[in-house]
């Protein structure tokens, strides 16, 4: 399905793009900051390797997170669990690919979310369309991109077979990304997948995050043994995959003992 609205990035960004960006993007991470942290009971594990990943890893070196998605409001409300002042620094924050058909069928939208550093990907366009190539592009300009790769909101929780886009991302990005699996549980409980669609307070969330990894030996593996570009994308994302699902059971259980604390 084509983009219905026009292409909403500037190939140049002004000083007021980058400004009303700034905004736009603070004002929301800050509702997030303030609904998750505050209005919510929030337990999150391992949160130092996201921090450091975010501040300090090596200059040029690109950050790609991934999570599962629970509800329509995962971002932003997930990064309520970053420091305020880093939900400040624009340049620092992800890009995200996101659903053309939801958040971009009219322009004013598509300009809110295109300044929230959200990309429209069209869903049947496969892999090569420009918002997947807008993303890799930041990737190799060594950025920070999340991305959900089950594809859509999973309401029932079941397994999911993710994307290839991942695997295309990585199989072509020019730089070797640090890969930052997270797992949360809760957010469907502070925004529920039926009507009203109003966010709750006073739920609990626990937010798991991960070893992170590369998959480098993988990609140089795979090109040594002349693999296709198909064949390559389904092996890494396949890999992906595995150590995406390691994080599962270990979120559940900690949010198992959370609920179970909170009721003592």
């Amino acid at each position: 399905m084509p983009l219905e609205v026009k292409w909403p990035f500037p190939s140049r960004p002004s000083l007021l793009w980058n400004l009303t960006s700034s905004i736009i993007f603070g004002l929301v991470a800050t509702y997030s900051w303030l609904w998750t942290r505050y209005m919510n009971h929030l337990n999150v594990h391992n949160k130092e390797i996201l921090y450091k990943l975010i501040d300090s890893r090596p200059r040029h070196t690109p950050l790609l997170t991934i999570s599962n998605h629970q509800s329509c409001m995962d971002d932003p409300h997930i990064w309520g669990i970053l420091k305020l002042k880093q939900l400040w620094r624009l340049k620092k924050m992800r890009w995200t690919p996101t659903a053309a058909d939801i958040c971009f069928m009219k322009e004013l939208h598509s300009l809110f979310f295109s300044l929230g550093k959200c990309v429209p990907v069209c869903r049947g366009d496969g892999v090569y369309q420009k918002g997947m190539d807008f993303i890799l592009e930041k990737l190799n300009d060594g950025d920070w991109v999340h991305i959900f790769p089950e594809g859509k909101v999973n309401m029932t929780q079941e397994f999911i077979r993710l994307k290839w886009g991942i695997g295309r991302l990585l199989a072509e990005c020019t730089v070797t990304p640090i890969i930052l699996p997270l797992w949360h549980i809760g957010m469907n409980d502070v925004l529920p997948n039926e009507p009203p669609y109003i966010p709750r307070f006073g739920q609990k969330i626990t937010v798991l995050i991960g070893k992170p990894f590369t998959v480098q030996s993988l990609v140089e593996s795979l090109k040594s043994e002349n693999k296709s570009p198909v064949e390559m994308r389904k092996a890494i994302t396949d890999f992906i995959q595995e150590e995406f699902q390691k994080l599962k059971s270990q979120a559940e259980a900690l949010h198992h003992r959370f609920q179970r604390d909170s009721q003592s």
